[in-house]
């Protein structure tokens, strides 16, 4: 018996076959849309969800808003931490009647709330930012109450208190006015 000798065999190189991949994909149910709209690139990120990042433009002038902000806030609980008796004057033009630990307490939550604003600067995804926004929104309005209610039960109403409680109007104004922006859906073209 002549022993055949059997051309070398051949591998087929499915990830190089357009064809192949393309019907892998498609059993997998990746790389077209689905109901939301939304195109996966990998069965991982179908079933755990993809960052939403902003699909085309952010809003117009979101990021100098956040710097504004996070300075801003920085700036005041800094004021808070190391001078909180003065802080206390230039807003109320009264003495200070409690203890400056209350004051300082202030300065710690705010130096934390901008440092999650300093953060929400370096981040693309939706989600961070939006409730960045909101947490920022929160502490304006919360803000707005408590200092509005300070000066009512004080009776004195100053011009640097009446600046504090419309700018923080404004502010919540601001922040919610981008949180809707960036909640929305965009426009399919």
């Amino acid at each position: 018996m002549a022993t055949k000798s059997h051309p070398p065999l051949m591998k087929k190189h499915s990830q190089s076959d357009l064809v192949s991949r393309l019907k892998t994909r498609k059993i997998l149910g990746v790389g077209g849309e689905d109901d939301d709209g939304e195109v996966h690139r990998s069965k991982i990120s179908q079933v755990l969800g993809n960052e939403i990042k902003f699909s085309g433009r952010e809003p117009l002038g979101l990021r100098v808003w956040l710097v504004v902000s996070a300075v801003m806030l920085t700036v005041l609980a800094l004021m808070a931490l190391t001078f909180p008796i003065q802080l206390y004057d230039t807003i109320f033009d009264e003495e200070l009647v409690g203890t400056k630990m209350s004051i300082r307490l202030y300065g710690g939550a705010l130096l934390s709330i901008s440092l999650v604003i300093w953060n929400a600067l370096y981040t693309t995804e939706k989600v961070i930012i939006r409730w960045t926004l909101l947490t920022e929104a929160c502490y304006f309005g919360i803000q707005f109450l408590v200092t509005a209610i300070t000066l009512v039960e004080n009776g004195t109403v100053s011009n640097k208190a009446l600046v504090l409680v419309f700018s923080r109007v404004a502010f919540v104004g601001i922040s919610l006015c981008y949180y809707y922006q960036l909640g929305r859906r965009p426009k399919k073209i």
